[in-house]
């Protein structure tokens, strides 16, 4: 189904619009989404017209915004309107306008009349900015202003998160194949009480879960039930906390990012990154690294997608009147004045900030050298456990020196310098119009190149690093051979290797026989088996999952995990599937315990523990 045409619709418009509708017309709503969208037309007067035969039309006109935000926006000429199927129809079909706490691209934040962010650029909404270090990474020692004591949440904000928390349990519980447009309503409705209450950071992650349902349903190109299944665990892990009232108003999330006074600072550039969302949005990222070893970031993202990535590159960076672009930033240096810096190393650009461009600094030079004379190993473990807890992969840039063994499917083995673990690079950025995967395909066709990499561990795989830039190894003969504008290093996501910068030294071709991959500790265990159920959960409900657990699946999987030592993990499987299968009625043959909230419980324990155990044994491949 495409939706080009239809503009974005406000969370609470769509479920106001389902909300009124009766019970007749609300199982008839799935049906009338699914064509509705192939009859929009766009009107002279710049409104969107979707025709329901010859006795309705739907007329959507958007605000200034080009979302529709009021209810009044969408008309319908039937005789039950506004309470009709066609308008929540045509409503239904639209895709979701941006919510109050949305973070596109992977937390964007409006900063000076842009959206910033340090993204992942995987596609997946994951954001991050360079942060605390530890040798291999790029140190934060900057400090901020501390801020006020810790408020606790109002009852109004736990009420709303109760609410949340209701309303994904019960899409948790009716899975994709029920999930249709009555269930994801509900769960807007919660997700705009979470708005109204200053809960932004859960209104996000419902968002997400309802955009993650649509594309399932959809059957969208891209479309993953592990990362539904992510977003679940996310949502229901928030709201669970958040209607508990145990922790603070600072885990609500802010729609506007903090900034604090960070004096003067002499900041030198390390590559440029660029973010492409999943929700339109595309910039650049170009991250620094300050004379005192501190990682900050300056980005630049807006609505735009691709094209908007690739300009983004060469754009102006909006700091203080500086006059570079991020292409210079990424291999020059500014001094700045006045500079505010939010706690993740984001550089704001407020009026008091000035700016004058300095000489950048080559990678062998300090401060930069500094990210890559720690051991990987040691560097890794402290980037694990100071961001072991977080939803998000550590934050910090890592660096080391490695030599090319050969490719391996998609990625790209290699060895760490003196004798250390071999690893796997894969592009940061799947998208086939950037350069990542191109580049990683021409390091890989020189085995035995030596070179000095930059890039971001990913968690969710065993010893792999997304590389953001690469340069040469100094003293090395057999590395990269770089033009001398590029200042000693390539960034992967814009430029492009090409045969001259290869030495003929590491010209040999593809490695003889097969490449070694390492050991990889999350493949070997079987907790694939409990994603497995997990996922069996998103996509069909509470009754798959108590369907999977009557047959013989159940037993093989706890047998399975407790010979490998994950009797946690079995026990929390087995009392997942028990709770779905759970289902007590009266002597009439009703349900005495219609609710979710148990069975997304122990739906929620499981998918912690996973991630968990994932973690630990991601972090093992490293040692």
């Amino acid at each position: 189904m495409s939706t080009e045409l239809l503009p974005p619709v406000a969370p609470d418009v769509l479920a106001d619009a389902v909300e009124q509708l009766s019970a007749r017309l609300r199982k008839k709503l799935d049906a009338a989404i699914a064509g509705c969208a192939d009859q929009a037309s766009a009107a002279p007067d710049g409104s969107i017209e979707v025709r329901f035969g010859e006795d309705a039309t739907v007329t959507l006109r958007p605000g200034p915004s080009g979302a529709v935000t009021q209810t009044e926006q969408a008309a319908c000429t039937c005789l039950l309107a506004p309470r009709c199927l066609h308008r929540a129809a045509a409503l239904g079909a639209a895709p979701l306008a941006e919510g109050q706490g949305d973070d596109p691209g992977g937390g964007e934040a409006s900063d000076a009349g842009t959206h910033s962010e340090v993204g992942t650029g995987t596609g997946t909404g994951t954001g991050m900015a360079v942060g605390e270090a530890v040798s291999g990474a790029v140190s934060d020692t900057r400090a901020l202003p501390a801020g006020d004591p810790p408020t606790p949440l109002t009852p109004t904000q736990i009420r709303a998160a109760t609410a949340l928390w209701n309303a994904a349990a019960e899409a948790l519980s009716a899975g994709v194949t029920a999930g249709g447009a009555v269930v994801q309503a509900e769960l807007l409705r919660a997700a705009h009480t979470a708005r109204l209450a200053a809960l932004p950071r859960a209104e996000a992650a419902a968002l997400r879960v309802v955009r993650g349902l649509r594309a399932a349903r959809e059957r969208s190109e891209g479309q993953r039930l592990g990362d539904l299944a992510d977003a679940f665990r996310v949502l229901l892990a928030g709201a669970a906390l958040l209607s508990s009232g145990s922790v603070d108003a600072g885990a609500a999330g802010s729609v506007r990012r903090a900034y604090g006074q960070g004096g003067s600072l002499r900041v030198f550039g390390l590559c440029r990154e660029p973010v492409l969302s999943a929700t339109g949005y595309g910039g650049v990222t170009t991250h620094l690294v300050g004379s005192d070893g501190a990682g900050y970031t300056v980005s630049d993202v807006r609505p735009g997608g691709l094209a908007r990535v690739k300009g983004a590159g060469s754009a102006s960076v909006a700091l203080g009147g500086a006059v570079l672009d991020h292409a210079g930033l990424a291999r020059g240096g500014l001094r700045i004045v006045g500079a505010t810096v939010s706690a993740d190393g984001r550089l704001g650009a407020g009026r008091g900030v000035g700016a004058t461009p300095l000489r950048g600094v080559d990678w062998s030079e300090e401060p930069a050298a500094a990210l890559f004379a720690r051991p990987v190993r040691e560097a890794m473990a402290a980037a694990l456990a100071d961001g072991f807890e977080a939803e998000t992969p550590p934050t910090a840039l890592l660096g080391c020196d490695v030599e090319v063994i050969g490719a391996a499917g998609d990625a790209v083995v290699v060895r760490v310098a003196a004798q250390g673990p071999l690893l796997r690079l894969r592009p940061a950025h799947p998208h086939p119009e950037l350069p990542h995967a191109a580049n990683l395909r021409r390091i890989a066709g020189h085995p035995g190149l030596v070179l000095r990499v930059l890039g971001r561990p990913d968690l969710d795989r065993a010893a792999t690093l997304r590389p953001l830039a690469v340069g040469p190894v100094p003293g090395a003969t057999a590395t990269l051979r770089l033009p001398d504008e590029w200042k000693g290093h390539a960034d992967l996501g814009y430029d492009r290797l090409q045969g001259e910068h290869f030495p003929r030294e590491a010209a040999g071709g593809a490695a003889a026989g097969p490449v070694p991959v390492g050991p990889d500790p999350l493949a070997d265990a079987p907790l694939w088996r409990v994603r497995r159920l997990l996922e069996t959960g998103v996509a069909g409900g509470r009754r798959a999952v108590a369907e999977a657990g009557r047959g013989t699946d159940t037993a093989s999987l706890v047998t399975r995990l407790t010979r490998a030592g994950l009797g946690g993990a079995a026990h929390l499987a087995q009392a997942l599937t028990a709770e779905a299968g759970r289902r007590p009625r009266d002597a009439f043959g009703r349900l005495t315990d219609a609710s979710a909230d148990s069975y997304a419980r122990a739906w929620l324990a499981s998918a912690v523990q996973l991630k968990a155990a994932e973690r630990t044994l991601v972090a093992a491949s490293w040692s």
